[in-house]
C-alpha cells in the first residue's frame, strides 16, 4: 500500500512560485543560467528529528543517527517559524545529510578565532580546503582562494543564505586560469555570520555548477522579534612593519517593527593596508636586465564597505516573505603585483593607491512556507550585479596583466538574474522518505570592453575576426530540474538517490546522478558512501570568440619541438566539465569521542585548459591560433581524517588531516593546483570559567610541490622546481566576558613567526628560442614559492550587544 498524503502540495507549491515570481516562468522560456543549485530552506526540527540528529563540535560537524544531517546551530527565522517549533535555516539536502564530507563551523568559532579580513582565514581550516591561487602558475600568487579537495577555487561555489555570488566571475580569466580576484567570501562581515556550511565531494555535487570540488554556505544572522543589536571592532598589529595591518568596525541592528513585520540590518567598514613594496626583496627568484629591479609583490590591501539589510513579513503562521538589498564596495590597496612580476612606470607610482574597485549590489525576495504533514518550500528571486571598475591592462605577452596607461579605467559589469523554487515532501511509500523536488533558472550578461580590446593589425589577423573593435558582450542562460528522496530503509540504513537535469545555452545539456548510502554499525560506528557526477558550465571569457590574448612565444605550447608566436581565442563550441566524485567513510562516537576517516577521489573529464594544439594561424603566416579546449581527462584523491577528543568537562582537543594523495592532469601530467601534501588542524580548547575561554591551535602544512611543466609544456627545471618545505603556525586566543552585554577577545597569530615569502611565479620569464627551450632567462622561475604567509601578528576584537 503506497500512500502519498502531500501530493497536492507540490502543485500548490509551483502555483504559489509563479504567482510570486513571475521570473519562473521567464526562467522556463529563456532556459536561464543556474550556477546555484541551493537555497536556504527552513526545517522544522520534528522534520529534521525524523532523520536524524547532530552536534557541532568546533567547526567541525558530527553526525549521529543514519542521515547525519550536520550544523543545528541554526538561526530562528521569526515568529512564523516558530509556530512549527523552534527552527533553523539549512541547505536543500540539511535533512538527508548523510555524507562524510560536511563539517560546520559556528558563530562561537569565529569570536574565538577572528579572521583580520576575510572568512577564507578560518574556513581553510576545515577538512579538505586549502588556500591557493587560481591556477597552478603562481600568477597573482597571493589572491588565494578556497580550494576543497584539490579541485582549484574555480570548483568551489559560494553562496550567502543559500543564494550564489559570482562577482569574482567579473574579473579577467587569463591565459593559465588566474583571476586578479580576492574571491567571494569576503562580502559578509565575520559578526554577522551564524555559521558557515562546508560540503565536499558527492555532498556538494547536486548543487550544480560550479561545485565540483565543493560548496561554501554562509549563512547569514536573521530578522526575529526581539530588538538586538551589536557593535563589534577588531585591529590587528603585524610584529614586521613591512606587513600590512587591519582594522574593522561593525554594527548590525534586529527586531520586530509590528507583530508580522521584522527587519535585520547591518553594516562594516574594513581596511588591511598593503604589505610593503619590496617585502620579498631579499627572497625574490634571479632576474637580469632590465627585469632585475622588479620585485614578486606581497598581499595587497583592501577597503570593504558593506550594508544590507532584509525586511521579513510573516503573511501567516506557515508563510513568511524577506526582502533583501545589499550593496558592498571592495577597493584594493595597490601593493605592486602584476602577472608576471614585472614592472614598468605605472606600477611603483601606483604602490598604496586604489587601482581597482568591485561594486556588487544584490536584491532578493525569498518566500517561505510551512505546510501540513511537515512539507515545506523555498522560492527567491535574485538579482545580483557586479562592476569591476581597474585601470587598462595588456592583453600581449608579458605585459598581460600590467597596467597600460596611468589613469584609463574600464569597467566590466555582470549582471546575473537567478530564479529558485523547491519543495521538501515527507511521505509513506513502503519507507518512509523525504523527497526534495527543485527548479531553477539563470540569465548571466557580462559586458567587458577591455578584454576584446587587443589590436591583430601588428601581430597578424585571424581570418573571420575584425582586426580591432571587437564586441565585449557576451551571455548564457541555463535552467535546471533537480531530485532527491531519502529514504529511511531501516533505523540503522538511509539511501539518497539523487538527480540533477542541467541546460546551458552555449554547453548543451547535461543528466547529473548521484547515490549516497549511511549504514549504521552498531551503537558507535556509521559507514558512510557517496558517488556523484558533479557538473561545470565553461566561464563566460572561455566561450567569448571576441576574447583574445596573445604571446610572443613563452605563453605558447611547443610544437614539433619549437615555439612560435600565438594566439589564444575563446571557445563557443567548449563542454562543460564533469567529474565523478567518490567517497567512502567510517566514523566512530561514543561519549563525546569522534573518530573517522575518509577516502575521496574525482575522476575529472573534460576540463577546460588553454589549447595544446593550434587550430589555426594568421593571415600572413606567422601566429598560430589556440582555442581553449577540453582536456580528456584529470584525476584527484586523496584521505580525511578526524579526532575530537573530550579531555574533560571543560577541554576539547579536535583535530582533522587531509592527506593529497594524487592531483594530475592525465593529458600533461602535470598537477591541478599546488596544495600541500599533509594539512593537519588541531585546536585544544578550555572553558576555563563561565566567563573565560582559552584557545590554542595549530595548523601544519606539508611539503608543497610545484608544476612539472612550464608555460610550454616542457619539463620543469632549475628554480622551477623549488618545493615549499613543511612549516606550521601556532596561534592562541582568550575570550573574557566582561558584563552579559561585553567580551573581548585577544590572541596572536603564528606565534613562532613561520613566514613564508613569494619568490616570484612558477615559471621562469625567458628570452624563447626557436627550439622552445629559454635562450636568456630574464626572470627565475619560483617553483611552489608563490605567496607570502604572514608573521606574528597580535589582535583585539571588542564585541558589544544588547
Amino acid at each position: 500500500m503506497i500512500t502519498l498524503r502531500p501530493r497536492h502540495y507540490l502543485a500548490t507549491l509551483i502555483g504559489l512560485s509563479c504567482a510570486t515570481f513571475p521570473g519562473l516562468n521567464w526562467a522556463a522560456d529563456t532556459l536561464a543560467n543556474t550556477t546555484t543549485a541551493t537555497s536556504a530552506t527552513t526545517v522544522t526540527n520534528k522534520t529534521a528529528a525524523n532523520t536524524a540528529s547532530a552536534t557541532t563540535t568546533s567547526g567541525t560537524s558530527t553526525t549521529s543517527g543514519t542521515s547525519g544531517t550536520s550544523g543545528t546551530s541554526g538561526t530562528s527565522t521569526g515568529d512564523a517559524g516558530q509556530t512549527q517549533g523552534d527552527t533553523m535555516v539549512v541547505t536543500a539536502a540539511e535533512q538527508t545529510r548523510q555524507a562524510p564530507g560536511v563539517s560546520v563551523i559556528t558563530a562561537e568559532d569565529i569570536a574565538k578565532r577572528p579572521p583580520a579580513n576575510d572568512l577564507s582565514d578560518i574556513i581553510r581550516t576545515q577538512p579538505g580546503v586549502n588556500l591557493t591561487g587560481n591556477s597552478s602558475s603562481g600568477q597573482r600568487g597571493n589572491n588565494r582562494q578556497i580550494d576543497i579537495r584539490g579541485m582549484g577555487p574555480e570548483n568551489t561555489l559560494i553562496l550567502v543564505d543559500g543564494k550564489p555570488v559570482s562577482s569574482r566571475n567579473a574579473v579577467r580569466y587569463g591565459w593559465r586560469g588566474e583571476r586578479d580576484s580576492r574571491g567571494d567570501t569576503n562580502w559578509v562581515p565575520s559578526d554577522m555570520v551564524e555559521r558557515i556550511e562546508v560540503l565536499r565531494g558527492p555532498a556538494a555535487a547536486r548543487y550544480g555548477s560550479g561545485a565540483m570540488g565543493g560548496v561554501i554556505n554562509i549563512i547569514t544572522k536573521q530578522p526575529g522579534q526581539e530588538w538586538h543589536g551589536s557593535w563589534n571592532t577588531y585591529f590587528n598589529a603585524p610584529v614586521h612593519k613591512a606587513e600590512g595591518a587591519t582594522k574593522r568596525t561593525d554594527f548590525s541592528l534586529s527586531g520586530g517593527l509590528s507583530d508580522n513585520l521584522s527587519l535585520r540590518l547591518y553594516g562594516n567598514l574594513n581596511k588591511t593596508q598593503a604589505d610593503a613594496a619590496d617585502i620579498n626583496e631579499p627572497y625574490k627568484s634571479a632576474r637580469i636586465g632590465s627585469y632585475a629591479s622588479s620585485v614578486p609583490a606581497g598581499r595587497e590591501g583592501v577597503l570593504n564597505k558593506d550594508i544590507n539589510g532584509v525586511l521579513r513579513w510573516d503573511i501567516t503562521k506557515q508563510q513568511s516573505l524577506e526582502f533583501e538589498v545589499g550593496s558592498s564596495r571592495q577597493g584594493n590597496i595597490y601593493a605592486g603585483d602584476t602577472q608576471n612580476t614585472n614592472t614598468n612606470n605605472y606600477v611603483a607610482s601606483n604602490y598604496g593607491k586604489e587601482t581597482n574597485r568591485m561594486y556588487r549590489q544584490n536584491y532578493a525576495v525569498t518566500h517561505r512556507g510551512f505546510w501540513d504533514s511537515g512539507v515545506s518550500s523555498t522560492s527567491y528571486l535574485q538579482y545580483e550585479r557586479t562592476q569591476n571598475t581597474r585601470i587598462s591592462e595588456g592583453l600581449a605577452g608579458g605585459t598581460e596583466g600590467i597596467f597600460s596607461s596611468a589613469g584609463d579605467y574600464t569597467t566590466v559589469k555582470l549582471d546575473t538574474l537567478t530564479a529558485h523554487s523547491e519543495v521538501n515532501i515527507p511521505f509513506e511509500a513502503y519507507f518512509s522518505q523525504t523527497a526534495t523536488l527543485g527548479i531553477e533558472a539563470s540569465d548571466q550578461r557580462m559586458t567587458d570592453p577591455g578584454s576584446t580590446s587587443y589590436d591583430m593589425s601588428s601581430t597578424g589577423v585571424i581570418a573571420g575576426y575584425n582586426s580591432s573593435n571587437r564586441s565585449g558582450d557576451i551571455k548564457a542562460h541555463t535552467f535546471a530540474l533537480f531530485a532527491e528522496d531519502n529514504v529511511e530503509l531501516t533505523q540503522s540504513t538511509m539511501l539518497t538517490p539523487a538527480l540533477r537535469f542541467d541546460y546551458h545555452s552555449l554547453a548543451g545539456s547535461k543528466v547529473s546522478p548521484g547515490l549516497n548510502l549511511s549504514q549504521g554499525l552498531g551503537d558507535d560506528f556509521t559507514l558512510k558512501m557517496g558517488i556523484a557526477q558533479a557538473y561545470k558550465a565553461p566561464n563566460l571569457y572561455q566561450v567569448n570568440p571576441n576574447y583574445m590574448l596573445y604571446s610572443r612565444g613563452q605563453g605558447c605550447y611547443l610544437i614539433n619541438g619549437a615555439s612560435n608566436n600565438c594566439y589564444l581565442i575563446g571557445n563557443e563550441e567548449l563542454k562543460a566539465e564533469t567529474s565523478v566524485n567518490k567517497e567512502i567513510g567510517l566514523e566512530f562516537k561514543r561519549n563525546g569521542y569522534q573518530a573517522g576517516v575518509t577516502y575521496f577521489r574525482n575522476d575529472y573529464r573534460n576540463k577546460i585548459e588553454s589549447g595544446l594544439t593550434p587550430v589555426g594561424i594568421t593571415t600572413n603566416g606567422k601566429t598560430n591560433v589556440y582555442r581553449w579546449e577540453n582536456i580528456p581527462r584529470a584525476v584527484v584523491e586523496g584521505l580525511e581524517g578526524t579526532l575530537n577528543v573530550p579531555v574533560s568537562e571543560s577541554i576539547k582537543w579536535n583535530n582533522n588531516i587531509t592527506w593529497m594523495l594524487r592531483s594530475k592532469n592525465k593529458s600533461t601530467g602535470d598537477i591541478l593546483s599546488v596544495t600541500p601534501e599533509f594539512t593537519l588542524n588541531s585546536t585544544l580548547s578550555w572553558q576555563a570559567t563561565d566567563d573565560l575561554s582559552l584557545q590554542s591551535t595549530l595548523t601544519w602544512y606539508g611539503r608543497q610541490k610545484p608544476k612539472k611543466y612550464n608555460y610550454r609544456g616542457m619539463a620543469a627545471s632549475g628554480d622551477e622546481l623549488n618545493e615549499l618545505s613543511p612549516y606550521a603556525v601556532v596561534g592562541t586566543s582568550a575570550t573574557y566576558a566582561i558584563t552579559k552585554n561585553v567580551s573581548v577577545t585577544g590572541g596572536v597569530s603564528n606565534l613562532f613567526d613561520k613566514r613564508q615569502f613569494r619568490r616570484g611565479n612558477a615559471s621562469a620569464g625567458c628570452t624563447v628560442a626557436s627550439d622552445g627551450s629559454c635562450s636568456v632567462i630574464n626572470i627565475a622561475g619560483a617553483g611552489a614559492a608563490t605567496y607570502n604567509e604572514s608573521g606574528r601578528t597580535f589582535y583585539m576584537s571588542v564585541n558589544t550587544h544588547f
